[in-house]
């Protein structure tokens, strides 16, 4: 039987932010509702210099918030502003069912998401680190969580009597992150000593990327019309065209305004991308919040000291965007990863770039000498495109493309050229 659906309400305030921009946090926000499997029933907002330094809505609205939570027999309240456990306390002594905001939604998205232990202990850290400093003076009000949105995870626990377990069960899953961290850490040195070329697959959440890389690979990952569909992250072989080979690596999702508490906690899941020799950088061609995704993007890029990997942008969607769509990052495709001559001109263009970036070589191998293992080893670290037999050299002449730091283009193996 289906789990009945938690009837929200939203409430946001509008300070210094445009219309549009209010309007598509109130819609982002009730895609994570929906998301995090809840309806949305109905909605508040207010206009205010500032938000309210007790309730974060003035006294007013509060009634009002009081009067609709009755009328539409409501379950949870989600807040687009950050509360504090004093804005949670002075709400729940007028609002009579669970106050929650933004952060703990998304966080309790992440724990419906995570499928990896890693991935769960990663949300769990995050969660914890975010409801203890909020667990002061709580009581009543935490009990009043019961189940639901904004609980799953770690949010079951009594909290309120959990406070020294929690410190120890932080530290716990901080240990136990750091060993997976060096293991990581070993998996990806031993990447990039095989010298394979690898490419991260990033993006605002909800753009295809996992489409992206369904369509590339033969990768079976989830395909969801939510955010955050895909969390724990995965890498997958990619061949192209012309048989040059490489590793593409899908990430979670970039959100506007992305809790801290993720940031520090999915650390080990961005470092993933950190030695990416190009990014992927899939965005929604159809939004028409298209500036604030690819900000947001760049942005978080750019906190995360990621800035300077070459990024390839791709236009998804082509077949819902408007007649008006205009690229504005370069290099950039346009398709729809739904359509087959569209992946096959997506896989050129990712070869045309990416051969740039390498640096062609030709080098001459003597047939007759142990430099015959060489060439296997060569074919197999670099992009060999063609061998030719030189009779009068008794020589194998390699022309491809390397990496510009691998090993093959150093002292030792130095460019033959040509004759």
């Amino acid at each position: 039987m289906e789990n009945k659906k938690e009837k929200v309400i939203l409430v946001n305030v509008q300070t210094t932010q445009t219309d549009e921009a209010f309007e598509y946090q109130l819609r982002e926000l009730a895609e994570l509702t929906e998301t995090a499997l809840g309806e949305v029933v109905g909605v508040l907002t207010q206009k205010r210099d500032r938000k309210d330094s007790r309730t974060v809505i003035g006294k007013g609205k509060v009634e009002e918030l009081v009067n609709l939570c009755a009328e539409l027999d409501a379950d949870t309240v989600i807040f687009q502003q950050e509360l504090s456990s004093k804005h949670v306390r002075n709400l729940q002594e007028s609002v009579d069912c669970k106050v929650i905001d933004r952060v703990q939604l998304i966080l309790d998205i992440f724990a419906m998401r995570a499928r990896s232990k890693e991935g769960k202990l990663q949300v769990a850290l995050a969660q914890l680190s975010y409801l203890l400093p909020r667990l002061m003076g709580q009581g009543v009000n935490l009990s009043r969580l019961g189940g639901g949105i904004g609980t799953r995870g770690p949010g079951e626990t009594k909290l309120e009597t959990d406070r020294r377990h929690i410190h120890s069960q932080m530290q716990e899953i901080k240990k136990t992150l750091e060993e997976t961290e060096l293991h990581r850490q070993r998996a990806r040195e031993k990447r990039h000593a095989s010298e394979v070329f690898q490419i991260g697959l990033i993006g605002y959440t909800n753009a295809g990327k996992s489409t992206v890389i369904n369509r590339l690979t033969d990768a079976a990952t989830l395909e969801e019309d939510k955010l955050f569909a895909t969390l724990d992250p995965l890498t997958r072989k990619l061949t192209l065209p012309n048989q040059f080979q490489a590793t593409i690596t899908d990430t979670v999702g970039f959100i506007q305004d992305l809790p801290t508490q993720l940031i520090h906690a999915f650390h080990s899941t961005l470092e993933e991308s950190r030695n990416m020799d190009v990014f992927l950088h899939v965005v929604d061609a159809s939004t028409s919040f298209i500036d604030e995704h690819e900000k947001t993007v760049l942005d978080l890029l750019k906190d995360l000291d990621m800035d300077k990997t070459p990024m390839l942008t791709i236009y998804n969607k082509r077949d819902l965007a408007g007649p008006d769509f205009q690229p504005r990052l370069f290099p950039n495709i346009v398709i729809s990863a739904l359509d087959d001559n569209d992946i096959n001109r997506l896989k050129d263009f990712i070869w045309d770039e990416i051969a740039k970036m390498l640096v062609p070589y030709t080098k001459d191998l003597d047939a007759s000498g142990p430099e015959a293992r060489t060439m296997n080893k060569m074919q197999q670290e670099t992009f060999v495109e063609s061998i030719e037999y030189i009779e009068e050299k008794n020589a194998y002449r390699l022309r491809g493309y390397a990496k510009s730091n691998s090993k093959w283009l150093g002292d030792k193996a130095t460019d033959a050229g040509d004759e």
